[in-house]
C-alpha cells in the first residue's frame, strides 16, 4: 500500500514537472495534480489496455508510436474531469504524456511494493581461484 502512494506522489510530481516545462498543460495546485494522477491511473488501468488491444493493427504497424497517442488521449480525458488541470492542445498532450510518462517511469523503477528503494543487482560477480572472476 505505501508502493502505491509513493508511485501515486510520483506520478504527480511528474505531472507538476510537466506543466512546468509546457505552456499548454497548466495545473492550478498540488491537490490539482495529485486527483489528475488518481484519475490518470484509473484511465490508464481500466481503458488503456483495451484501447491497446483494440488498435493494435496500427500499433504494430507503427512500431508502437501509436501508443504515445493513447497514452495523449489518457492524459486529455483526465483533464477533462480535473478542475484546476488543464491540457490544451493535442500535441502538448502527446510531449506531455511522454514527460510525464519518462519521469514516472525513471523514478518508479527503484520503488518496490513495499514503498522502499531497491536496486537490483543482475550481475552477480565473485572473485575466485585468485584473480579470476566468475
Amino acid at each position: 500500500m505505501v508502493g502505491l502512494f509513493i508511485r501515486w506522489l510520483i506520478l504527480t510530481m511528474a505531472i507538476m514537472a510537466a506543466s512546468y516545462l509546457l505552456d499548454g498543460i497548466r495545473v492550478d495546485n498540488f491537490f490539482s495534480a495529485f486527483w489528475a494522477a488518481a484519475v490518470l491511473g484509473i484511465l490508464n488501468a481500466l481503458f488503456r489496455p483495451l484501447l491497446i488491444l483494440f488498435t493494435l493493427p496500427i500499433n504494430i504497424l507503427s512500431l508502437g508510436l501509436f501508443t504515445f497517442i493513447i497514452n495523449a488521449l489518457m492524459l486529455k480525458m483526465a483533464s477533462g474531469v480535473i478542475t484546476g488541470f488543464e491540457v490544451q492542445g493535442f500535441w502538448t498532450a502527446v510531449f506531455g504524456s511522454l514527460i510525464i510518462s519518462v519521469i514516472s517511469w525513471l523514478l518508479s523503477a527503484f520503488i518496490n511494493e513495499r514503498g522502499h528503494v531497491e536496486y537490483v543487482d543482475y550481475i552477480d560477480l565473485k572473485k575466485k581461484n585468485g584473480d579470476r572472476w566468475e
